[in-house]
């Protein structure tokens, strides 16, 4: 495969955080920034920026090999009010790294809170920036060898508002949900586009497809 080398224009040293407001302090803080960078013309420019500050988090995508099943979970978010179907949403488990914490140990701790799922061997997708134009945030995204048989029912932590239904599908089943649009949060759909590609590597590794056996999906 072909290498392709791309770095940005600019970096760090051309530009500078003039001054911030802090607008609002709370589970997620709010600032309004003043910043001057360099133009791709040579000059300068003064802009300022309202900035959602989100803390890291970290996405696992639970696949079962050996059973070829793909474990989501069910929950309300009200980002999503306006949805028309509605404000429950398919997702990975997921959480905010807190003090102290690894992404790998954030990862095993959500497997077990929101889906009852005890970790394999963990492959690191992508850490990427969901929405770089207002929001500060990095996603650590991983995939996560489980055993599906054992899981199923409702799970979520009461004291953080959490109420979760862990749900399982053949993983093709999963891919037609995706390409039908009933999955559309930014975390699942790399995921499993992901794991699209990646889908007869990862049965061999972690399943039991031998290395000559064909995969239709």
């Amino acid at each position: 495969m072909a290498v392709t080398h791309w770095s940005p224009t600019y970096g760090n040293a051309d530009f500078s955080l003039e001054r911030q407001e802090p607008l609002y302090e709370g589970f997620f803080r709010m600032l309004r920034l003043y910043l001057k960078h360099r133009t791709f013309a040579g000059g300068e420019i003064h802009i300022q920026r309202e900035l959602f500050y989100r803390d890291d988090a970290v996405c696992v995508l639970l696949y079962d090999a050996c059973l070829d099943r793909v474990v989501l979970v069910e929950q309300f978010r009200v980002g999503s009010l306006e949805h028309p179907d509605g404000p429950w949403m398919l997702e990975l488990v997921a959480g905010i790294v807190e003090a102290g914490e690894t992404p790998q140990q954030v990862a095993e701790r959500e497997a077990e809170e929101e889906a009852g799922a005890a970790l394999g061997e963990l492959e690191h997708i992508i850490r990427f920036v969901p929405s770089s134009g207002a929001t500060r945030e990095y996603i650590d995204l991983y995939c996560a060898a489980v055993d599906s048989s054992v899981l199923g029912g409702d799970y979520g932590l009461a004291h953080e508002g959490e109420d979760i239904r862990v749900h399982l599908f053949a993983a093709s089943d999963a891919f037609d949900l995706l390409h039908q649009g009933k999955i559309y949060n930014s975390p699942a759909i790399i995921a499993l586009q992901w794991l699209q590609l990646n889908h007869q590597r990862l049965r061999q590794q972690w399943g039991t497809l031998d290395s000559g056996e064909s995969d239709e999906t």
